[in-house]
């Protein structure tokens, strides 16, 4: 079973340094407004304006809202990944426990801090990401990654195994936060507990 392919919401990619700067200033204001206005609210017009670009700009990159609302959801999931390969960097190869405590913790901290994640995160939030389901992308794109850094082979059980983990977590933190804004740890820790319990099945 392959990986599901990464959904592009770009009608135009950048090429040149001051494209890319401009689409970044454009993603940024869009996560702000998501946290001040909702969804709902949002347009691409308010966007451009919070960017400081034309509104030409916007639609450059993006035919409309949803577009760039899954164009932030891929960014999450790129910063995501890279987050949790720095935090691995120097664990002990192997330990599947440290690699699930760092995929959940560093999910919990862009929960508190990312602008714009709790409403976006990868695309679960609103429906975002017509071609692909969000938590399937999630739970190839930690298979790639921790797969060698497990020593298991990235084939359709692990994928089927971190898909289930990865509906779970999902479940259970948005769970959390909605009991507490900042997560409610008593749930958390369930949530800790629950995946490892899991996990050990497979993976021990």
């Amino acid at each position: 079973m392959k990986p599901v392919p990464q959904a592009t919401s770009l009608r135009k990619a950048p090429v040149q340094r001051r494209s890319a700067e401009r689409l970044t200033r454009i993603l940024d204001a869009c996560a702000d407004l998501l946290d001040e206005v909702g969804y709902d609210e949002l347009s691409t017009r308010a966007v451009a304006a919070r960017a400081g670009v034309p509104i030409g700009s916007v639609y450059r990159f993006f035919g409309n809202k949803r577009q760039m609302a899954d164009a932030l959801a891929q960014r999450n999931l790129e910063r995501y990944t890279e987050r949790v390969a720095e935090r691995l960097k120097d664990a002990p190869k192997g330990d599947w426990r440290a690699a699930m405590d760092a995929v959940l913790d560093e999910y919990l901290a862009m929960k508190r801090t990312a602008p714009g994640f709790s409403l976006v995160d990868f695309g679960n939030q609103i429906p975002v990401g017509a071609r692909s389901e969000p938590n399937r992308r999630v739970a190839d794109r930690l298979t790639d990654l921790l797969s060698g850094y497990i020593g298991r082979t990235p084939d359709e059980d692990l994928r089927r195994t971190f898909l289930v983990a990865v509906e779970t977590a999902d479940t259970l933190v948005h769970l959390s936060f909605r009991m507490d804004p900042e997560g409610d740890e008593t749930i958390i820790a369930e949530t800790r507990e629950l995946l490892q319990a899991y996990l050990a099945r497979v993976l021990d």
